[in-house]
Formats: structure tokens, C-alpha cells, sequence
């Protein structure tokens, strides 16, 4: 199949799941599921998950697991509040992004000279990134300190200085707002197109441009440089690599490093979003990142499907917990489509009788789909609101789901984790 019958496809794909989500608020009534204020609580919800996963990525292509994500974000969200209360949000960038790379560096130390396990090492950083961000609070931030006169406490910086670019979509999405008029028409299919699109580009953090920049960047230098090859190549075979004279331990520094910058940037983003450092405002999305990056199948693209989609669930609970209830009629939708393909595909002339016959796999998913789908329709016409604790963690375990189903076509580095050391052929 070639790339372009694959980028068409993929289009398709998202043209199905737009009408879908269109239908599934025509039918269940809850208009949260694409409005503009949904999608734009998704999208600063999926920015640090995926550039902690993103930072996942560049370690992993390099054949250093990074489970450390989160210690290194917590490092960039201290640095990025300690900053930028004392000379703005480019400071605050500036620092975030050493902050993180720090942490990155520790790692690469930890598991490139020193051979540590890399789990190991993950698990060190992120003891070690609140441990660090508390004690220099302490010191910093205690009472009788500038930082305290300015509103700092033990556990929070004072608030960052100055104001960062937030642009909107002129005439479309600001000034008439056309998109937002157009969205409250609730008409099938255009009205959510509108939600969708405004909620993209009314009052975007600068930030997020840049982070949705970073995941095109990131392709290209991998995919289509000498550098990326090179990257690539010490996480497939290091060894085979270095007989071709590729640094391999700079190599790994190097990524593993850019790799603690990015999960630092996505605590800058948080920073930004709160306005001040904040003890815990990461709240895991380090591992969720590195989550998002395993069913990405260790690619950008992938890698930002899973993070909007965690982002996007996650949006709609704190907009709705009463629309969190249609996730249970979309699901149902999407296991009937698939029962409807496998279905085909079984039938299908081209497919052998004897083979379809002596692949009991298939029937049980099959029934498994059935099941699901019975139980999730019933869910849907009988559940009006979900508990509380349920609706908390909807997102967590949907994200569990996708990545139990996307498991069976996963590829990771060969050398991912592996212990290199220069000669050493294994």
C-alpha cells in the first residue's frame, strides 16, 4: 500500500469519525460532545501529554526507555514558575526547557556511561524530581524571602509576569465569530464542524502552536535526515551502528537530552496555563504521555492520536459529566462498524473458506465485539448519569482500553532498553 492510498484513507477515517461524533450528539442530546468550549479544554489537556510523549519518542528511536517523563516535567514546571515570576514567560521557557533537559541528562548519564537499568534510572528521576522541586522551594520560597513577599508559598511560585500570545482565527473564531454563531444553529454536522474548529483557534496558547509544530519537526529530522537515521539506528542495532561510525553514545545523549527538554517544555505549558508553578500540577501526565507514545507505535503521528484522545476524554468530563454517558452509545457505534468489516472480510471471495474455518481467533473477537456492544448500548439507554468516581477515571480506563487493542500491532525499537556498550556485539 502507498503512502498516498494510506494518507486517503486516513482522511476518510476522520471524515467517518466526524459524522459520527455529529450523530451520537444528534441522538443523545448532549451538545458538549463537539462544542467549541470541549475541544478547547482537549486541546490544553493533550499539549503536555504529548510532548511528554514526544519526548518519550526521541529516547526510545535512540533505545533509551524513558519512563522518567515525569520527573523531568516537574523539573521544567519549578524552573518555568521560579523564572517567570522574575522576568516573564520567555524566561520561563527558557528555564522549563533546561529544567527538563537536566533531568534528561541525569538519565543519560545514569544509563548511557554507567550502564544503570534504564527503568531503574526512570523510577530515580521521577523520586527525584519532586524531591528536588520541594527542597528548592523551601529554600527559596520560605517566608521573610522576596519570592514569599511576592506571593510564593512552600508549595506554589508567585504568579509569572507578563501576559503570553494567545491568537485567535480573525473574522472565523474572533471580532463577528462566525464559527461561534454558526455552532449555536446545532444543525447536524456543520454546527459541530464549527465547535470543532473554533475550539482549535479561539484564544490558542502560543504554545500550543509550538507544540503542534514540534510533531511535524520531529518526523523530518527522524525520518527524513541523516541525523534521524542515524537516531533510529542506534535503537534498532547499536552495534551494527557503530561499525559504520556512528557516535553512538553522543547520539544517545543527545536524544535523550532533547528528550527531557520536551517533557520540561510541557511543564512550561502548564506553568503557563495556571499562571505559577503549582507542587503536583503534573499529575501524572508524564506516564500518560509515555502511554500516548506506546500507541502511537513510537511515531509522531500515532503518538498525537493518543494524546488527543485521552485529552479529548478528559475535556468532555470536566464540561459535562452527564455527556461522558454518550461515550457509552459512540462506543457501541464504532464495535458495530467493526463487527460490520470483520463480517466482510470473512466473506469476501478473496478470503479462503479453510482459512476463515481454522482461525478461531476471529470468531472470538467477534463475540467479544458483540458482547461489548450489547453491553454498552444497554448502558446507554439505562444509565442517565454516572457516579462520580466513575466519571473521574472514564478517561484513564479508555485510554487502558486503546492501548490493550492497539497492543497487537505494536513495534517497538529492537535495542529499545538495551545495554550498550561500545565492542560489545550481543
Amino acid at each position: 500500500m502507498t503512502r498516498f492510498t494510506k494518507y486517503h484513507l486516513v482522511l476518510i477515517g476522520v471524515a467517518a469519525l466526524l459524522l459520527l461524533m455529529s450523530l451520537v450528539r444528534v441522538v443523545s442530546g448532549q451538545n458538549d460532545i463537539t462544542s467549541s468550549g470541549t475541544f478547547a479544554a482537549a486541546l490544553l489537556l493533550a499539549v503536555p501529554i504529548g510532548l511528554a510523549g514526544l519526548g518519550g519518542l526521541w529516547a526510545e528511536r535512540a533505545g533509551v526507555v524513558n519512563i522518567g517523563l515525569e520527573g523531568m516535567m516537574v523539573l521544567g514546571t519549578w524552573f518555568a514558575g521560579w523564572a517567570g515570576y522574575q522576568w516573564g514567560p520567555v524566561a520561563a521557557l527558557i528555564a522549563g526547557l533546561l529544567g527538563g533537559a537536566l533531568g534528561g541528562l541525569i538519565h543519560a548519564v545514569a544509563t548511557v556511561t554507567f550502564g544503570v537499568d534504564h527503568i531503574i534510572s526512570g523510577v530515580a528521576i521521577n523520586l527525584l524530581g519532586p524531591g528536588v522541586t520541594r527542597f528548592l522551594s523551601e529554600v527559596l520560597y520560605k517566608e521573610g524571602t522576596p519570592a514569599a513577599d511576592a506571593g510564593a508559598g512552600i508549595t506554589t511560585s508567585p504568579a509569572v509576569t507578563g501576559r503570553t500570545w494567545e491568537p485567535s482565527l480573525p473574522l472565523l473564531s474572533d471580532g463577528p465569530d462566525l464559527l461561534g454563531k454558526l455552532e449555536n444553529t446545532h444543525w447536524f454536522l456543520l454546527s459541530d464542524l464549527a465547535g470543532i474548529m473554533r475550539g482549535l483557534t479561539h484564544e490558542v496558547n502560543v504554545l500550543v502552536i509550538l507544540a503542534v509544530l514540534l510533531l511535524p519537526l520531529t518526523f523530518f529530522v527522524l525520518w527524513r535526515t541523516a541525523f534521524g537515521l542515524r537516531l533510529r539506528s542506534a535503537g534498532e542495532n547499536p552495534w551494527a551502528a557503530e561499525s559504520l561510525g556512528v557516535n553512538v553514545y553522543l547520539i544517545k545523549y543527545v536524544a535523550v537530552v532533547i528528550s527531557g527538554a520536551f517533557a520540561g517544555l510541557g511543564g512550561v505549558f502548564l506553568v503557563f496555563v495556571s499562571d505559577k508553578y503549582v507542587e503536583g500540577q503534573t499529575q501524572g501526565r508524564g506516564f500518560i504521555g509515555l502511554a500516548a507514545m506506546i500507541f502511537g507505535n513510537w511515531r509522531p503521528g500515532g503518538l498525537a492520536a493518543g494524546a488527543s484522545l485521552f485529552g479529548y476524554t478528559e475535556g468532555l468530563r470536566l464540561r459535562s459529566s452527564g455527556a461522558i454517558t454518550s461515550v457509552f452509545l459512540f462506543g457501541a457505534v464504532l464495535l458495530l462498524v467493526y463487527l460490520i468489516i470483520r463480517v466482510r472480510r470473512m466473506l469476501s471471495p478473496d478470503q479462503p473458506a479453510e482459512l476463515a474455518a481454522r482461525n478461531p481467533k476471529d470468531y472470538t473477537l467477534m463475540a467479544a465485539a458483540a458482547a461489548g456492544m450489547v453491553v454498552l448500548f444497554w448502558l446507554w439507554m439505562t444509565v442517565d448519569q454516572l457516579p462520580g468516581e466513575f466519571v473521574f477515571i472514564t478517561p484513564h480506563v479508555l485510554t487502558l482500553l486503546v492501548l490493550l487493542v492497539a497492543s497487537q500491532r505494536l513495534r517497538m525499537p529492537k535495542a529499545d532498553g538495551v545495554r550498550y556498550r561500545r565492542g560489545e556485539q550481543r
